[in-house]
Order: C-alpha cells, then structure tokens, then sequence
C-alpha cells in the first residue's frame, strides 16, 4: 500500500511541475525577429527563474507537504511514530517556506539596491 502511495504521489508531483513549465514564460524576448534578445535580458531571465521556482513551484509544494502532515496527525490515532513523521513534515514545510521566501527577500533588496527594474 505505501508503495503505491509513493508512486501516486511523486506521479501527481511530477504532472503539476510539468503543467507549470509549460506556462511559464521566462523571457519576453524573442518571439518575434523585430524584438531580438540582448545580453541585458540574462538578468530578467535569472528573475523570472528565481520567482518561478519561488512562488510557482516551492509554495505548491510545501502546501502539498503541510497537507499531507496534517492528514498524517489525524490519522495517527495510537501511533506515535506516524505523529512525529507528520510533526516533521509540518515542521519542514514551514522552516523550508521561511527559507525560500528569506532568500527572496534578501536577493530582491539587492537587485532594488543595485538599481534593477524587472521591466
């Protein structure tokens, strides 16, 4: 059974990164030959790839792992080794969302610092 609980779930996991990607546009340049890509856009590029693992993958995730540790709590009954793993799972979706959204804070500042607009 938890076999096929692992498979289910990494199979939903890896279907919703894909229906992600392939609605993320990562650089408004390009598409057509009047507006060519410079080397000025690599930056607008590594923005738009940091928010999109930050807000379009990471946060989906940690969601999915916060749901599943509190189904895990609920379902625990007299088993305690199953509330710690929930306890865990809860606690590292909250320590790693404080984590990922730190670093977006602390990189966004030093963009705005050094004068970048994401135009």
């Amino acid at each position: 059974m938890r076999k096929y609980f692992i498979t289910f779930f990494i199979t939903l996991t890896l279907l919703f990164l894909v229906s992600l990607s392939v609605t993320a546009q990562l650089v408004p340049c390009g598409q057509t030959e009047s507006n060519p890509c410079k080397l000025s856009d690599l930056g607008t590029l590594a923005v738009n790839v940091f928010n999109f693992i930050v807000f379009q993958v990471a946060v989906p995730l940690a969601a999915l792992v916060i749901v599943v540790g509190g189904i895990f709590l609920l379902v625990s009954g007299s088993n305690p080794g199953l509330a710690d793993k929930g306890k865990k799972m809860l606690w590292g979706a909250v320590i790693g969302l404080v984590l990922i959204f730190s670093s977006w804070i602390i990189i966004n500042t030093l963009l705005n610092a050094l004068g970048y607009v994401n135009s």
